[in-house]
């Protein structure tokens, strides 16, 4: 399973997503923050915005729904075309129903994990899954630092896909950039968000083919171990 690097809009120029989009053509997937001032205290951008750059976006749309009610919203996002939904296993009131009818309607199903959300709270869901996100900082802001033990939460993460035989990618969030992404390979996760640690570099390109090969060499020594 490649590595995937998702550059998070949620740091980009929101006046020009058009060109922000463009921006980071090299990357795998643009990673969306859609928070609901809720679920967190924070509020950004929903379906119509989204809907808006489906038609205009050089890469797949990977939608991160912070909100409460991913139940009812979450479908739309798959509708619009949307690649991957991700719902919070915090949020959700029916996670495998809700993952089996993003699956239905062609998305990716994913479910996020806060920091102080245990990871059996995903276990029964997991086989409905293509993907699950360890969130690596308290979700709501952008900018924030990377918290170290979420690590183990990654290491028990992988294990716990690896045992079960499923086909599952590891997605962290927050944080990431070339100091971390390196270790958050090394401990089993396969795609990576990352908002300042691209959008702020002079050369977003650039960013992202570092963030690449950091990423692949944290993964190769993973499997060498």
């Amino acid at each position: 399973m490649g590595i995937r690097i998702t550059p998070s809009i949620l740091n980009s120029d929101v006046s020009d997503l058009r060109a922000q989009l463009d921006l980071i053509a090299t990357a795998d997937w643009a990673h969306v923050d859609v928070m609901d001032n809720h679920f967190v205290p924070n509020l950004t951008w929903g379906l119509p915005v989204v809907e808006a750059l489906v038609p205009i976006t050089p890469v797949p749309l990977d939608i991160h729904l912070m909100i409460t009610d991913p139940d009812r919203w979450a479908p739309a996002y798959a509708e619009a075309g949307a690649q991957s939904v991700t719902f919070h296993a915090e949020a959700a009131s029916a996670p495998i129903r809700l993952a089996r009818e993003l699956r239905r309607l062609g998305a990716r199903s994913a479910m996020a994990l806060k920091p102080t959300t245990e990871l059996d709270a995903s276990l029964p869901v997991l086989p409905e899954l293509d993907m699950l996100l360890v969130m690596t900082v308290d979700p709501g802001f952008g900018g924030q630092s990377f918290i170290d033990p979420m690590l183990d939460k990654i290491r028990r993460a992988r294990r716990a896909i690896a045992d079960r035989d499923l086909d599952i990618r590891i997605q962290v969030d927050g944080g990431i950039n070339p100091d971390t992404i390196e270790r958050a390979a090394e401990a089993g996760a396969d795609t990576f968000v990352a908002g300042t640690a691209v959008f702020r570099a002079e050369d977003p390109a650039g960013a992202i083919a570092r963030l690449r090969e950091l990423a692949e060499a944290g993964h190769a020594r993973a499997h060498r171990h």
